[in-house]
């Protein structure tokens, strides 16, 4: 059976071990993807595979997911929407309405250094912004909100190939099921 083996490093992963764990499969190519994962292509069987790529990684800082290569292929995008999908993140938006965002940016920042769990975070940046109407989600959606270069064109060709795509918020479905369909996803 063809597999493919790939190696995912949290950091670095070495091109050493990655040619260690190819020499012991006797693979027949490997890919570099970046600086962080490679793809080895082989013949083999799934089980005694994965034996051999455990015993050469012993304890190094790596996973692995081997694989049949006919199986591969990606079915589902799920995607974040602030700062991924759009250039913004809609809270601040929200917070600028209110004359607010300078307040609401130092508690994401505290939160971004882990002074603050997510849910102190949010639950003190949403408290910020109780009264807010639901017009300025309208105003902002359509003066402030700026899809992120090439994220259109990604979702019409993960959609030509059949994958499913699906946004994904924090909380704010109301700024994610018009920026899904401005996106043409499938769902929010």
């Amino acid at each position: 059976m063809e597999l493919v083996v790939t190696l995912i490093a949290s950091d670095t992963l070495e091109p050493a071990l990655a040619a260690q764990v190819v020499g012991a499969l006797n693979a027949r190519c490997a890919e570099r993807l970046d600086a962080r994962a490679t793809d080895i292509f082989i013949d083999g069987e799934i089980h005694p595979t994965r034996r051999i790529v455990e015993r050469t990684l012993a304890d190094a800082p790596v996973d692995f997911v081997v694989q049949p290569r006919a199986d591969r292929r990606k079915q589902l995008l799920l995607s974040d929407m602030d700062s991924t999908l759009i250039e913004q993140e809609c809270i601040d938006e929200l917070a600028a309405e209110l004359g607010l965002k300078a307040r609401v940016s130092a508690i994401t920042e505290r939160a971004m250094r882990g002074e603050l769990d997510f849910e102190s975070a949010l639950t003190s940046r949403v408290a910020l912004l109780k009264g807010i109407g639901e017009s300025a989600i309208d105003k902002i959606l359509q003066s402030a909100i700026t899809l992120t270069p090439g994220a259109a064109a990604m979702t019409r060709t993960l959609k030509a190939n059949g994958i499913r795509t699906v946004l994904v918020s924090g909380g704010f479905t109301q700024f994610a099921g018009p920026i899904a369909e401005r996106l043409g996803m499938d769902a929010h």
